[in-house]
């Protein structure tokens, strides 16, 4: 574990094992972008503009941004991972 908080952005790439509801187990590659509330608007455009670029470089398709890093939970990543069922 790595802390995020404090950093003005922060880039994650993670390989989530996931247990499907019908018993399969994938291993989806997660990209989640922090961007902490109060980070300057400047930053903020900086941290995006690599961030779209890196994720089109990589070709990942599993983004998801989140502001408050203490969201950041097992059950936040299920959630999200839901949606491509």
């Amino acid at each position: 574990r790595y802390p995020l908080n404090g950093s003005p952005g922060t880039f994650v790439v993670y390989s989530y094992k996931y247990q499907h509801d019908d018993g399969r187990v994938s291993y989806p590659l997660c990209f989640i972008f922090s961007s902490p509330v109060g980070c300057r608007p400047e930053q903020q455009m900086m941290y995006a503009g690599s961030k779209n670029k890196l994720v089109q470089t990589v070709e990942l398709t599993k983004v998801f941004e989140i502001r408050n890093t203490e969201d950041l939970t097992e059950e936040w990543l299920r959630e999200k991972l839901g949606f491509f069922r």
